[in-house]
């Protein structure tokens, strides 16, 4: 049985909170993540309460970075097992948000999560980030653009940026400490057209677990010539 208190108490602890319909989408949002991972590597994070913290509140600490209650367009590049997009759709319903990842499979099951739940204004969109971030139906779109996708931060800049609107935000969800990784994106976030993000510290209650967000804000459009070509990024960092 899936531990809806919990769940809501943590949430309580980071300011969120979550209805009794909310509670439920995310117990189904479980026991379908848990289901499919037993024939698709969704996750290594199975334990429930590992879920709960390490998954479900990690992916809303984001909501102690930024205010979530406006009707924001957001982006989740590289989405995964549905992190940080689902959760957050699910607990700030008022968002409007793009789940994108590179593997067709994972997005066709986020498809039956999001028709499972009864999410609206939310999708999939399948494809690399550098060929969405050429797209015009997808460059520049976005108020704001999340990821908590491994990669170095110019990387995922390089990724991220293209698909954020003058005025809008990408923010990185990383581990650790990052100040140097950040002056070693400095560069990279300048060219993008960013200015240079700062770094806001949160821990999931209760777990000696940390998350570092790095906000970085979009201040001018993009060069046309970013992202480079699949796969250069990640080998060639800006």
């Amino acid at each position: 049985m899936f531990q809806k208190e919990l769940l809501q108490e943590k949430c309580k602890q980071i300011g969120v909170s979550l209805s009794e319909e909310q509670l439920q989408q995310f117990a189904v949002f479980y026991d379908l993540l848990i289901e499919k991972n037993k024939v698709m590597n969704l996750t290594a994070i199975t334990e429930m309460e590992d879920v709960i913290n390490k998954h479900f509140v990690d992916s809303l600490l984001l909501s102690n970075v930024l205010c979530l209650q406006s009707n924001l367009c957001v982006a989740d590049l590289g989405t995964g097992a549905g992190f940080p997009g689902i959760p957050l759709k699910i607990a700030f319903p008022n968002l409007k948000i793009t789940l994108m990842d590179s593997l067709k499979k994972r997005l066709t099951f986020l498809d039956e999560v999001i028709t499972t739940l009864g999410l609206q204004d939310i999708e999939t969109v399948h494809g690399r980030a550098e060929d969405l971030g050429k797209n015009k139906a997808y460059r520049e779109q976005y108020d704001l653009c999340v990821s908590r996708a491994v990669a170095n931060l110019s990387t995922l800049s390089e990724y991220c940026l293209p698909l954020v609107k003058v005025g809008g935000n990408f923010v990185s969800y990383k581990s650790g400490k990052i100040e140097e990784e950040l002056i070693q994106a400095e560069n990279a976030i300048y060219l993008l057209g960013g200015k240079k993000g700062e770094v806001i510290y949160h821990s999931i209650p209760d777990t000696d677990m940390e998350r570092s967000f790095v906000t970085i804000c979009k201040e001018k459009e993009t060069p046309k010539k970013y992202p480079r070509k699949a796969g250069v990024p990640s080998k060639e960092s800006l």
